[in-house]
């Protein structure tokens, strides 16, 4: 009954509509500007090392990661991992991504207020998820639904927050790495469009993770309240 609850289809399909259509924009601007150089000849790894110094973070290394769009920063090792391509391409995707993970550290170095939420909401994020199948076949299968549903709840109130506060850090981390490129000379002013819709593709994989949990939070509430009746 729940598990293929047609109502189910109605909340999740918005949000999986916008997943998809957040990946075909990232995959079209991130395919398009790898292919363009940037006329600094920068790789991604020498533009985060630029904007890191120049920062005062020489003590945070940049390291190279396998994988496709791995890049992320680390706050608990405060370092910066590149995927190879970023690590090692001389293009305007590379330095713009190269920045952007740049831009957290720059926000860990200014105890950014959102950021340090983030922080603090990571390993709870982190157990929600993982309890969150467990209790739910567990509610299905042992016919406890009524009994588990405020906590799956209280998992997706969790995991919503979580994205609520993630979208203005990756937004400001984008705003702070665009700021840098240009006051550094990184890039040059035609290169900024490219940049942009890069960093704004990559934001909107955030904001299609926030819809998609708010409407799942939403679909457990109604469920919860029409089990009431």
């Amino acid at each position: 009954m729940f598990y293929f609850d047609p109502l189910y289809l109605l909340f999740a399909l918005p949000g999986l509509l916008i997943g998809i259509w957040a990946q075909i924009k990232l995959t079209s601007a991130y395919g398009k500007y790898s292919q363009v150089a940037v006329e600094s000849g920068m790789t991604g790894a020498e533009a985060a090392r630029e904007i890191l110094d120049q920062s005062g973070l020489t003590h945070v290394p940049v390291e190279e990661i396998p994988g496709r769009l791995s890049d992320h920063y680390d706050p608990a090792k405060r370092a910066l991992f590149l995927s190879s391509d970023n690590f090692h391409g001389r293009t305007v995707a590379a330095v713009g991504v190269a920045a952007h993970e740049s831009g957290h550290a720059l926000q860990h170095q200014a105890a950014y207020g959102l950021f340090n939420v983030r922080m603090a909401l990571v390993p709870v994020t982190q157990f929600a998820s993982m309890a969150y199948m467990g209790i739910f076949f567990l509610g299905l299968f042992l016919g406890l639904m009524k009994v588990v549903l405020p906590i799956i709840i209280a998992i997706f109130a969790v995991m919503t927050l979580f994205q609520l506060v993630t979208l203005p850090v990756e937004y400001d981390a984008s705003r702070r790495a665009k700021e840098q490129l240009f006051r550094l000379g990184l890039v040059h002013e035609q290169e900024r469009a490219g940049v942009s819709k890069v960093l704004d593709a990559a934001a909107l994989t955030y904001v299609a993770a926030l819809v998609s949990s708010m409407l799942t939070l939403l679909y457990y509430i109604t469920l919860a309240r029409d089990s009431r009746r």
